[in-house]
């Protein structure tokens, strides 16, 4: 995965270490986490706080950093803002000031990305674009947040050009934000289906779950 990754930047230009793989690990065991980290892989993401929760746990010893990229109910965030360092799926004001809240101190700022819904989709969080900067200026001025960027979760396309118009979307997005005074440097877009698009687009992460562990059980 990490040479397809390099390939995908090289092609599109870009430096092979721009793009970050964030292993997605939902559903999968602890020791097998323990495999992938022992590899050499560091970022984690999550969509369960349950279960990522037991996995940070179990994991304690290891120098793991855990992204949770699942839907975020408010009565979840005070586990999540203790034991996680990013959020990539912050789409409301609301969830924003009770994570900055209940970040312990000791724990330096949470890294946070706002999610954008770029499509009518059933059940699919995110903010809409034209709410996008209110929420931003929001979370910038929350004290235990730090605002790094974007994310979103398209609808499934197997054509190029129909793979790459969301993530020029949220770039386009992204750079409108940095002209309002905002140093945004992430891009959370792009799965093992359409990760070279995504790298062609500008993105920083890409969330990779089966492809890194194989089948989950």
């Amino acid at each position: 995965m990490l040479a397809r990754i390099e390939a995908a930047a090289q092609h599109a230009g870009r430096a092979p270490d721009s793009v970050r793989l964030l292993a997605v690990s939902k559903q999968q065991p602890a020791a097998r986490v323990r495999v992938v980290a022992d590899a050499g892989q560091r970022e984690f993401g999550e969509n369960y706080v349950q279960e990522g929760l037991a996995k940070i746990d179990a994991l304690r010893d290891l120098p793991i950093t855990w992204h949770f990229i699942g839907q975020l109910q408010g009565n979840k965030t005070r586990d999540v803002a203790a034991a996680f360092q990013w959020v990539h799926t912050l789409d409301r004001d609301r969830i924003a000031a009770r994570l900055s809240a209940q970040r312990p101190h000791y724990a330096g700022p949470l890294h946070v990305l706002l999610q954008v819904r770029l499509a009518e989709e059933a059940g699919k969080g995110g903010v809409e674009p034209a709410d996008l900067p209110r929420l931003a200026e929001i979370v910038a001025g929350l004290p235990r947040l730090r605002l790094r960027g974007l994310m979103c979760i398209p609808p499934p396309a197997t054509d190029e050009a129909a793979q790459r118009a969301p993530f020029a979307r949220l770039r386009t997005l992204l750079d409108d934000l940095n002209g309002r005074g905002h140093g945004l440097d992430t891009l959370s877009m792009g799965m093992s289906a359409d990760l070279e698009s995504a790298v062609a687009e500008g993105a920083t992460i890409v969330r990779v779950g089966t492809a890194v562990f194989g089948p989950r059980d």
